[in-house]
């Protein structure tokens, strides 16, 4: 392989018949690298870069876009990487990949639907990522195949996410029957990201059988994946509140089993005392799922222990979920509010890009800005609701008419 250009011949790296290879490959080095450098010497002049640092013109080789069906092939033949591209496609908010995505989606809707989704959420610290790689590496060693789709928050700021939790998952990650995907929040309320629930078809078409949904863990109102999964765990630690705290309306009240995690060392004899008061809350809230009475494990991830009965009672769940149809029902329920938040989603999004609504969202936007609107008045002027007079600053109603 010959990575420089025509114009600077091999000469002038390497000394006049020395071949050196890289890799197997004759490649050069920059001219200040000894010429009786060994292998050890680990500076090679890569493709396009020439030995003074100068960068050589060349044109970088790119990657075909698949079509749909070519993603839809290598997703239904399990293929890691078609996956990602296809999750990647599934999420973009590109008006340009909308009817690929849902072509793709068209393609692989069949063969979906199979696995069996269990949502996890927690406090932040709760340790779900490393509870999660431990649960995995428990599923492949009894054979399963694993899909993890964790969800990062997304900064307020910079709009960024770190996306962190494959690094945390390291020992799960290198296991070929486990498949591991951070994806940003976006800004999605809930603890999930927008097309979590379309990442969960396309893992099902990949041969998942299981499919492990972890939310940001931000508190009790992270409620969206109740919507998206057949088996809802919530993981708490030991003193994170007294009864009253367990008792409010909001996450626990949507639990399929909590787990105690970090059942370990000094900290079990805590989490023993919890799990009584956490079992005494649970009393006094309705099933989240008709004729399941809502367990409390401990577990801990660091020790192993509680971990394979955590899954027991998941696959308990399953079997009483099936017997007395409520998984069919489950489901059912989940397509329809999908449909629901998928036209709210799209109305939303027709709405700020209407040219007129952009005209009158920035007109308004200073009127509030400059305190001649009040937000709300303001608000209802967009939606043409009101036509609010603009009062005089320091006024809290508009209630003239243009």
């Amino acid at each position: 392989m010959n990575v420089l250009p025509p114009s600077m011949p091999d000469r002038e790296c390497h000394p006049p018949g020395k071949v050196v290879t890289h890799d197997g490959c004759p490649q050069p080095r920059p001219d200040w690298v000894p010429a009786d450098a060994g292998p050890a010497f680990a500076t090679w002049v890569v493709q396009g870069v020439q030995p003074n640092g100068r960068v050589a013109p060349w044109k970088p080789v790119r990657r075909g876009r698949p079509s749909p069906e070519q993603l839809a092939e290598g997703v239904v033949a399990r293929d890691p990487v078609a996956l990602g591209r296809a999750i990647t496609l599934v999420e973009s908010n590109a008006p340009a990949h909308q009817p690929a995505a849902q072509r793709l989606l068209g393609l692989l809707a069949p063969r979906a639907g199979g696995a069996m989704r269990v949502g996890l959420t927690g406090v932040p610290g709760a340790g779900k990522s490393t509870f999660i790689e431990a649960l995995g590496c428990h599923l492949t060693n009894e054979g399963r195949r694993v899909a993890v789709l964790a969800v990062d928050p997304s900064s307020t700021v910079t709009g960024g996410s770190i996306l962190a939790d494959k690094i945390r998952m390291e020992q799960l990650a290198r296991r070929p029957q486990a498949f591991i995907r951070p994806s940003p929040s976006g800004g999605a309320l809930g603890g999930v990201a927008r097309k979590t629930r379309e990442a969960i078809l396309l893992c099902e078409a990949a041969g998942y059988d299981v499919v492990i949904v972890e939310t940001v863990g931000v508190g009790q109102n992270e409620v969206t994946v109740r919507a998206m999964v057949d088996c809802f765990l919530v993981l708490m630690l030991a003193g994170a509140g007294d009864e009253l705290q367990g008792i409010k309306k909001g996450v626990m009240e949507l639990a399929d089993a909590v787990i105690l995690h970090k059942a370990d060392g000094d900290n079990r004899q805590r989490c023993i005392l919890a799990q009584g008061e956490m079992r005494r809350v649970l009393h006094y809230l309705h099933p989240a799922t008709r004729g399941w009475t809502t367990p409390v494990l401990l577990a801990s991830a660091l020790s192993g222990e509680g971990v394979a009965e955590v899954w027991r009672m998941v696959e308990d769940f399953f079997r009483m979920a099936r017997a007395a149809s409520v998984l069919e029902e489950r489901r059912r329920d989940q397509a329809v509010e999908a449909m629901r938040a998928l036209i709210e989603e799209e109305l939303r999004n027709r709405f700020f890009r209407d040219p007129k609504v952009q005209r009158e969202l920035a007109e308004r936007r200073r009127a509030v800005a400059e305190g001649r609107m009040t937000p709300l008045a303001a608000a209802l002027a967009v939606l043409g609701q009101q036509k609010g007079a603009e009062p005089a600053p320091g006024s809290l109603t508009t209630n003239g008419h243009e």
